[in-house]
């Protein structure tokens, strides 16, 4: 095959890639898995190596003695292909983060973690030494911080082409150079050593060789100081939060290529995970979709039929007592070659009623109301009809919304990773902006701010963290987004089980916390398997969690009372519907009283009574040539009469009350990859890819425009492109009646009526 680093090539041996971690000595770094769900590193060797046969021989010996090693701070092989035109290396997989990015993103680390640095790195030479290899490219790309301590990755390949084999006192020189970056960040000022390195990093730098301490010495010196281990975390809060956003990532690129099937795509992680290199639309699209050709094509000629009769007798369709499952009940008819058909229920009509003829979107480029130019890319976007809030890695800014000018003083509030398909860190409601976030003395927050004012009303710090019995294990709260409803805040996320290792095997649990909007105090918490996403609906207290599908067991959805401090409601199992449980933004939605959910095979719309999940009706999409079909996250009109659900280039909209349909809306033209353009919130690319104002739906596709769509006719308003746009795309959101975008520094304002 050829270079997984040059092509996007998705497959190498027997495992699927994941997410490229890093790229240590000219190799590549994947996250990878086994075609059972296992995670395994992979290290992909650079082609200039791989010509090399002296290389190829170094390669061969080293795995030969490193397979039976192992220890604390190295990463066992798993398996190896030697013989190959791409060589490659499987190692044992370990949620963490690479020194380089650590240090980049956060600084140097303090002298207590450099001593935990410097021990784990000279056990794990010391261990490899003693076998009679070495390990060649020691540094802050091959060392991997894990709450358990540093592992040092890419065992067995070493070496440049044409370069004499490395010796162990080449580890040696490697290990203190490694220190010293982790001390400094980067600068070589070995000053900036704590003094009791100093002295032992200081001889590992020697110039000569035999006079640099062996890996065994290094230990025996550490030990000998007898100093106190840190005590808690051995790394500051702002890496473990990276750490665990990552291993989050992770778990959630494993499920999502887990319901997509081996071979689906790459699986983007948050810009957390990715060293030194960009996610391409061209694989956002193929890794969030299962490729585009699942919804692309003679796919988008969709029927719909359904039943819009409550179920008259005894419990209703949707309704359990004891873990009822729900299904698509209505008859399929035939899919019309030109048009979106729709039929009532069976006992109503027993033919078929032509419904309104899909509407090509053509419209006008759009005009901006401002547009202006900032000094920090925005990571996030929140809006009022008044107020833009606008957050960056550096600070979180308020800017007029009819202008674009500053109105309030900026705060030192920031977050570094923004809007994604797993992460939403802003909401607002009643005049307040809320916002997960960091301070340059405290990470972790939710924050509150006045949008009349600018001010800080609140900050509450989260844990992040918490030990288990007797220490050994530790649990991580991992923030995926925050929601409003009445005078409740909710923060919903993951929880991860840390022992030094991540298991993506055992199903996902969640977490809902409450907080009150008032102050910030917090309320209430729950967490379950049963909670993997949850929907917080605008008003009420009913709210929606998604559960995990460990394997291919079916998905769970089920009421949580908020009243009641989250317990738990009425359930409904979804058979055969992976797809929609995985991590992130819930495909869910709620409109008047109703939650509107995905079942069948991904290809029905479910809409149950909030308070007690009996089913009001439910629609059932089917693909003119049988190809499979996945609706995409519904979403409502803000006065929750319509209901929108996006199937790959069709958006169509349907009454809340009963299903019927009113208008369908469709792409036409090729995506950004060259497949057919499709709605983002068909792909899950993130969790606000279609939004609506009091009379418009905007949506992104992904020929890479925003669209402006008459929410009473489904005919284009205009459209907007930004041709200059990040690969990842541009962050928008909507407030009032205006919509506003950032593309790399560049802040943007349209009007909804506008031509």
């Amino acid at each position: 095959m050829d270079h997984p680093g040059a092509d996007g090539a998705r497959r190498i041996g027997p495992y699927t890639l994941l997410a490229r971690q890093t790229t240590v000595g000219g190799n590549d770094v994947f996250t990878a898995r086994t075609g059972e769900g296992r995670l395994v590193t992979v290290t992909v060797v650079g082609a200039e190596p791989a010509a090399d046969p002296a290389f190829r021989d170094r390669f061969r010996a080293a795995l030969e003695a490193a397979r039976p090693l192992s220890g604390a701070f190295l990463a066992p092989v798993v398996d190896a292909g030697t013989d190959v035109p791409v060589p490659w290396l499987a190692t044992e997989f370990s949620a963490g983060l690479p020194l380089r990015q650590a240090v980049d993103r956060h600084g140097p680390l303090s002298e207590p973690a450099l001593r935990v640095l410097t021990d784990g790195l000279a056990r794990a030479l010391a261990v490899l030494h003693a076998a009679g290899t070495v390990h060649g490219e020691v540094s802050p790309d091959s060392v991997l911080l894990t709450m358990g301590g540093p592992r040092i990755t890419a065992l067995g390949i070493e070496g440049a082409t044409g370069s004499p084999a490395p010796a162990p006192t080449d580890d040696i020189l490697d290990l203190g150079a490694t220190v010293v970056f982790a001390a400094t960040g980067g600068e070589p000022d070995g000053g900036a050593v704590p003094e009791s390195l100093r002295e032992v990093i200081g001889g590992c730098l020697y110039a000569e060789p035999s006079d640099r301490p062996t890996a065994e010495q290094l230990v025996d010196y550490l030990r000998r100081q007898d100093l106190p281990a840190p005590q808690g975390s051995w790394l500051p809060p702002a890496v473990t939060g990276d750490m665990a956003a990552a291993a989050a990532a992770v778990g959630s690129a494993v499920g999502s290529a887990a319901a997509h099937g081996s071979g689906q795509g790459l699986v983007p992680p948050p810009p957390v995970t990715v060293a030194g290199t960009g996610v391409s639309r061209r694989k956002l699209l193929f890794g969030l979709a299962g490729g585009a050709a699942v919804l692309g094509g003679s796919a988008v000629a969709l029927a719909l039929s359904g039943d819009s009769t409550p179920a008259t007798g005894g419990p209703a369709a949707g309704e359990t007592g004891a873990g009822g499952a729900v299904g698509p009940g209505a008859t399929t008819r035939p899919a019309s070659p030109s048009a979106v058909r729709s039929t009532p229920a069976p006992s109503a009509s027993p033919s078929a009623t032509d419904g309104p003829e899909p509407i090509v979107l053509a419209g006008p480029d759009a005009v901006k109301a401002w547009s202006r130019a900032g000094k920090h890319a925005p990571t996030c976007l929140e809006a009022s009809d008044k107020v833009v809030m606008l957050v960056t890695d550096t600070a979180t800014s308020f800017l007029d919304a009819t202008t674009g000018k500053s109105v309030f003083p900026a705060l030192n509030t920031t977050r570094d990773t923004g809007t994604s398909g797993l992460t939403y860190p802003t909401a607002y409601a009643d005049g307040v902006f809320y916002l997960l976030c960091d301070t340059p003395g405290q990470s972790g927050l939710l924050a509150a701010f006045d949008a009349a004012s600018g001010k800080a009303k609140w900050a509450t710090a989260m844990a992040s963290t918490e030990r288990g019995g007797g220490g050994t294990h530790t649990t991580m709260y991992v923030s995926n987004y925050v929601a409003v409803a009445g005078n409740t805040v909710y923060v919903c996320g993951t929880l991860l089980e840390l022992d030094g290792e991540f298991s993506a095997r055992s199903a996902t649990t969640g977490y809902i916390r409450a907080f009150d909007a008032a102050t910030g105090k917090g309320l209430w918490k729950v967490k379950g398997t049963d909670i993997n996403n949850v929907l917080v609906p605008p008003s009420g207290s009913h709210l929606l969690a998604a559960s995990a599908v460990p394997g291919k067991k079916s998905g769970l959805v089920r009421m949580l009372d908020a009243g009641r401090k989250g317990a738990r409601g009425w359930k409904v199992s979804v058979a055969d519907a992976a797809f929609y449980f995985s991590t992130g933004w819930p495909l869910t939605c709620y409109a008047a009283g109703m939650f509107l959910f995905a079942g069948g095979k991904g290809d029905t719309l479910f809409a149950v009574d909030a308070a007690t999940g009996r089913e009001k009706w439910h629609q059932r999409f089917q693909a003119k040539s049988g190809d499979q079909v996945r609706i995409g996250a519904p979403f409502s009109s803000l006065d929750g009469t319509t209901v929108y659900v996006p199937v790959g280039g069709d958006l169509a909209a349907l009454a809340t009350a009963d299903g019927t349909l009113r208008w369908v809306a469709r792409l036409e033209g090729a995506g950004a990859t060259g497949g057919s353009n499709l709605f983002n919130a068909s792909l899950r690319i993130s969790g606000r890819s279609a939004q609506c104002s009091a009379d418009t739906v905007f949506a992104t596709d992904s020929a890479k425009t925003l669209w402006a769509i008459d929410a009473a006719t489904g005919r284009a308003r205009w459209r907007y492109r930004d041709p200059g746009q990040p690969d990842v795309g541009f962050l928008w959101t909507v407030g009032g009646d205006r919509v506003f975008v950032a593309s790399h520094l560049t802040m943007t304002a349209i009007a909804a009526h506008t031509r």
